[in-house]
């Protein structure tokens, strides 16, 4: 079989068994189980396959004409090379553990065949992305992925969190797909192509005549699929949705393909140093804010969701500084942590019975009733952290080292300024990642107060999923050495100097939360409130919020505080209400788009009932009058006529005599 078949095999796989789930989901439910964990598997065994066949060779294209458009074509086309291949291998892994995950994670859940059904879908949908060699086909893959998140996110719709979530998900990133659709046909006009290496030939050969409006344009999606500043806002949100849906879209789906797209295209954006440096500032204010934000969150969810903003940020960076093997090479780590990050924390909310930190940090059984999880989360908050030896530290260095050698003038097309932001913005952000990283290991699992509620035993496949995703999480760095075969040949080794600022940093982010942590924690067991109940002395209550409001006496000066143990408020300080909000994006968002759109509906609405019906109204009211008065005159009885007639007569008779008279 050739290359490009077994290729093509790859997304149709999961596509078929999507659309197996979707009929057979009701009729034949001892199937939906199998349809959706076998076909992602035997997919994940084609994408080794393909990456081990094409290796570090010469990149494979081959495509056939699909469609004659009369202008530029559009061809059915498949591009394989280093970048491409591994990003599969990547996809299908993580897919294949979320869907093996469902299994037990919603094993009771009504509505399983049709989720499991969208993952196949989604996950069929990303790989188009990947493999496809032509942007209007690239395109179709985009947009499935879109309505995809829509119905995954709002998989719980009977909660208004799920359906608000959803809908903000897919109007946000439709949002930055009106641009980016622009921008495409803008690229496949200049070049006279969609196919992506004439694409980059054009680029190569100086016939795209609007490089920076076209790359303007296209970041604009790149902004609102992988979820950057100023269109990330939908991501936190998104954690309405199951946590495994929440493993997919963050590590291998939907968030990864604008990274992706901009990594494929990079020469076109290297012809723009203006492009270039709204990237690099694009970069800079998401890593920065959304780490600031994780270390205010109170729910798990939204803390991972900020954490990946974050770190697609850094992959955003080392693209703004021209390196896509580094973006890249941190794309595939954090994959992989982040994968484990998410499911690791929804075994945690299986046993805790909630996502709240600030109830996890008062179960001081909680470590005991998940060691897998609390093990497993370590190894991949060190990753995220970037501490050596984990994954997370070899590709984060290789981002920092990218925009070192740009900040130093070193790499072409790329201003200076560019990569010092990219640096400095960086380096801070490993400081606040080691920190929000280490808040949430010891919120969750160091907690000192009541015992955990009751809670079901963890089912055994959720486990092993989260030790197999540990290994590369833990050892995927060590290839760091080996992938610049595979990618531009690009050195991805860290250097000296960012190893010991980046590593240096992270860890006075570990050392100074924990301090505060430990100086929160003294003040907290200052009094007793580590049981939703209140102390002997005073009645019990039903939550330990009802029991401080009850008995302020008892918690003295500790009353109202939300979580006094949470080290976030302390490091944070005043700039704690404003992070823990996203720094008031959505209220801007809503007073700057939203009312006005609102209000301009309501202008609409009035105009159509109150303006155009009453013409309607007016206009179908005045032939009804008149046939009325028709309807009147023709009653069918003769006795009428011949008194209307005499009548008629008589009135005649008298205007005649009038007449006369008169003459």
């Amino acid at each position: 079989m050739t290359l490009t078949t077994l290729a093509v095999l790859v997304p149709l796989l999961p596509f078929l068994g999507a659309v197996a789930g979707l009929l057979l989901g009701r009729t034949a439910p001892g199937f939906v189980r199998p349809l959706a964990v076998l076909p992602t598997l035997l997919a994940f065994a084609l994408a080794v396959t393909v990456a081990v066949r094409q290796g570090t060779g010469p990149a494979t294209d081959a495509g056939t004409r699909l469609t004659p458009t009369g202008s530029v074509p559009v061809d059915l086309a498949v591009h394989l090379d280093g970048f491409s291949v591994l990003i599969a291998v990547l996809v299908t892994l993580v897919a294949s553990c979320v869907q093996i995950y469902s299994t037990g994670y919603l094993r009771d859940d009504p509505r399983y065949s049709s989720y499991a059904a969208l993952v196949s879908l989604f996950t069929a949908a990303m790989l188009l992305v990947v493999y496809s060699g032509d942007l209007m086909v690239l395109l179709v893959g985009w947009e499935v992925m879109g309505i995809c998140s829509y119905f995954l996110v709002g998989h719980y719709w009977e909660t208004p969190e799920a359906r608000a979530a959803s809908l903000k998900a897919f109007l946000v990133t439709k949002l930055g797909d009106v641009p980016f659709l622009i921008g495409i046909f803008a690229l496949g006009a200049d070049a006279g192509t969609f196919r992506i290496n004439g694409v980059l030939t054009a680029a190569a050969s100086g016939q795209l005549h609007h490089p920076t409006l076209i790359a303007l344009l296209l970041l604009g999606g790149v902004a609102g699929k992988s979820a950057q500043f100023p269109l990330h806002t939908w991501l936190p949100d998104a954690m309405a949705g199951p946590t495994p849906v929440s493993a997919l879209i963050h590590a291998a789906t939907m968030v990864a393909a604008g990274i992706y797209f901009v990594a494929r295209l990079l020469p076109v954006f290297e012809l723009s140093s203006a492009a270039l440096a709204v990237l690099a500032a694009m970069a800079a204010v998401t890593m920065i804010g959304s780490a600031l934000s994780a270390l205010a969150q109170d729910d798990i969810k939204r803390v991972l969701a900020y954490s990946t903003i974050g770190q697609l940020g850094y992959m955003a960076g080392a693209l703004a500084v021209g390196n896509r093997s580094a973006a890249v090479f941190h794309l595939l780590t954090h994959g992989a942590f982040k994968a484990l990050l998410f499911l690791a924390a929804g075994v945690v909310i299986h046993a805790a019975g909630t996502n709240s930190l600030a109830t996890m940090s008062r179960m001081r059984d909680l470590r005991s009733r998940v060691p897998d999880a609390m093990w497993t989360m370590a190894v991949a908050l060190a990753a995220l952290a970037a501490l050596p030896p984990f994954s997370g530290f070899f590709s984060k260095e290789s981002v920092l080292r990218a925009a070192e050698y740009a900040a130093e003038g070193h790499q072409a097309h790329v201003p200076s300024a560019v990569g010092w932001t990219v640096l400095v913005a960086g380096l801070l952000t490993a400081l606040l990642t080691a920190a929000y990283a280490t808040r949430l290991f010891l919120l969750v699992f160091r907690g000192s107060g009541g015992e955990a509620p009751a809670a079901h035993r963890t089912p055994v496949v959720m486990n092993a999923v989260l030790w197999l995703l540990a290994i590369p999480a833990l050892a995927l760095g060590v290839t760091a050495g080996k992938l610049p075969q595979w990618f531009d040949g690009t050195s991805l080794a860290p250097t000296l100097a960012t190893s010991v600022l980046g590593v240096g940093l992270a860890l006075v982010g570990v050392l100074v939360t924990y301090a505060a942590w430990r100086h929160t924690e003294t003040r907290a067991n200052r009094v007793p409130i580590g049981a939703v109940v209140a102390p002997d002395s005073v009645e019990p209550a039903a939550t330990e919020a009802a029991a401080i409001a009850a008995h302020p006496q008892v918690y003295g000066d500790i009353a109202g505080a939300p979580d006094p143990a949470d080290p976030g408020r302390l490091l944070l300080g005043p700039l704690h209400r404003y992070a823990v909000h996203g720094f008031g994006l959505d209220v801007l968002y809503s007073k700057a788009f939203v009312r006005p759109v609102l209000a301009a509906a309501g202008l609409v609405r009035f105009l159509d009932r109150e303006v155009v019906e009453t013409y309607v109204r007016t206009a179908g009211g005045v032939p009804r009058l008149l046939g009325l008065l028709v309807r009147r005159a023709q009653t069918g009885n003769v006795q009428t006529y011949l008194s209307v007639l005499l009548g008629g007569s008589v009135v005649l008779a008298v205007l005649a005599v009038l007449v006369a008279s008169g003459a």
